[in-house]
């Protein structure tokens, strides 16, 4: 049954975005059992990060599905997105990792939630919230080990590590984890991972020699939890791959992973015509037919987030067949073509109509391309695909994994 449109009863929705919560909590599971060998010897732990909206499959229903698989931790990049969870009674354990100087950190301390402090500046802040609060700040001190974006460098390790260490013997901070990130864990086989892994050793040994236990170590994303098993530790660290997605597709598909892709993407035809060869489509007219074609217009376009690169390049499925797109992706639109409409033996070119089918992306599993096709078609990685969907797609969610009772 088609879902009905917010305030428009009686019609169907020309596009949405189905998640299936079953298969989340599928891919939770699938982690956790991969991971079930890590350095602490019962096993990693799974945190399921769920930034940027769940990347895009909706941060409050991801987070439930993948409890309810199995995951014992929630990721997010801001404290805003932690809050969102928080007031929507969600109790479980979640890390914010992205402050800036200055910010009011005392809604995230009374909501319980951890803070990453990677600099000075940020422990000030931490503790000035703490002190205002009562409370005290739990935090996991992050270390930059080689990928010169976040974490604190080397040089201003020992230094933040003596800072926190008073502020723990006095009760101000809780250390309750110690942790960095991969550059390269898609690629397990560089130098540059093992390199990142021996700094890592090497920041841990230094956080025990100022006198703080480091909590929870944790340095595997999604691809160095299931690629390199050194990196586990006590807490791995899962995204694109919690909602079915490989990290690594040159090494290993999501089936080859057991992992079950959660989105589809679907939209309804909103006009079909009839052009002779040689028509012009879209801006530009970088695309030409050459043959009589019957063109299918999609009612998403780059503000949707369908890649504006992948223009002529990216498919759909419409009437059980494979179609590319035709000329330039545009803001709300993009065309299709159906097929040669001169060939009787070409069903869908000869049938189709408005208020067809078309299925952007998907599983796979019926034919239909995936998030994955459409990185490769764009240039890209299926993160961007699937987070990028903008909000005025609907997201429709199947299967009961985490759904309240």
């Amino acid at each position: 049954m088609e879902a009905a449109e917010p305030g428009a009863a009686g019609r169907t929705l020309a596009t949405e975005a189905v998640v299936d919560l079953d298969a989340v909590a599928h891919n939770a599971a699938a982690l956790r059992s991969a991971v079930a060998g890590g350095a602490a010897g019962g096993g990693a732990q799974l945190m399921a990060v769920v930034k940027a909206d769940g990347y895009g499959h909706g941060i409050v229903e991801t987070a439930r599905a993948a409890l309810a698989g199995g995951a014992t931790w929630l990721g997010v990049a801001h404290v805003d997105e932690a809050l969102r969870l928080r007031a929507a009674g969600v109790d479980a354990p979640v890390l914010a990792w992205i402050l800036t100087p200055g910010g009011d950190l005392r809604p995230a301390l009374e909501a319980g939630v951890d803070v990453s402090v990677a600099a000075g500046w940020a422990l000030e802040d931490v503790v000035a919230a703490a002190r205002a609060t009562g409370r005290t700040a739990r935090v996991h001190l992050e270390v930059d080990t080689g990928l010169s974006r976040g974490g604190a460098a080397p040089g201003e390790w020992p230094g933040l590590l003596d800072a926190v260490a008073k502020h723990v013997a006095d009760g101000t901070v809780q250390v309750r984890g110690t942790w960095g990130h991969f550059a390269s864990a898609d690629e397990p086989e560089l130098a540059s991972v093992a390199a990142q892994l021996d700094a890592f050793e090497a920041a841990l040994a230094t956080v025990r020699a100022a006198g703080v236990d480091p909590g929870l170590r944790h340095h595997a994303n999604s691809a160095g939890a299931l690629f390199v098993p050194a990196a586990r530790y006590d807490l791995v660290r899962c995204g694109i791959a919690v909602v079915g997605l490989s990290p690594a597709p040159q090494l290993a598909s999501a089936a080859d992973l057991g992992l079950v892709p959660a989105m589809t993407l679907r939209a309804r035809l909103a006009h079909v015509r009839h052009v002779p060869a040689g028509a012009g489509v879209s801006y530009g007219h970088t695309f030409t037919t050459a043959r009589a074609s019957a063109l299918g217009l999609v009612p998403l376009g780059y503000a949707d987030g369908i890649p504006r690169h992948a223009s002529s390049a990216g498919e759909v499925l419409v009437g059980g067949q494979r179609r590319r797109t035709a000329g330039r992706v545009c803001m709300d639109q993009f065309v299709v073509d159906l097929g040669d409409s001169s060939d009787a033996a070409d069903v869908v070119a000869a049938t189709a109509a408005a208020g067809d089918e078309v299925v952007v992306f998907g599983p796979g599993t019926a034919g239909e391309p995936t998030a994955q096709d459409w990185a490769d078609a764009a240039g890209t990685i299926s993160y961007e695909i699937v987070s990028r969907l903008g909000g005025r797609v609907p997201r429709r969610f199947t299967g009961t994994a985490g759904v309240p009772a």
